[in-house]
C-alpha cells in the first residue's frame, strides 16, 4: 500500500477547487474513491487519470493553413 490517498479537502486544493467540486465527481462516480469506514479517500493515481482524460492538446496549424488568398 505505497499509494497516497488523499482527502476530500486535500483533493479540491490540489485541484484548485472548493470541497464541493470533488464530492460531485464522486456521486456521480466520475472518479475513483475508496471508503475506510466513514471516511472516503481517493488515490493519488485517480486524480492523475481524471485530469488526464480532461486534458485538451492545442491544436497545431500548418502553415498553409495559416495563409490567405487575396
Amino acid at each position: 500500500m505505497k499509494e497516497r490517498y488523499l482527502s476530500v479537502d486535500q483533493v479540491a486544493e490540489l485541484l484548485g477547487t472548493t470541497a464541493r467540486f470533488p464530492r460531485r465527481l464522486i456521486e456521480e462516480r466520475r472518479i475513483r474513491y475508496v471508503k475506510v469506514g466513514r471516511h472516503v479517500r481517493i488515490p493519488e493515481s485517480a486524480i492523475e487519470e481524471f485530469s488526464k482524460s480532461r486534458t485538451i492538446e492545442p491544436v497545431r496549424l500548418r502553415r498553409a493553413a495559416l495563409r490567405r488568398a487575396a
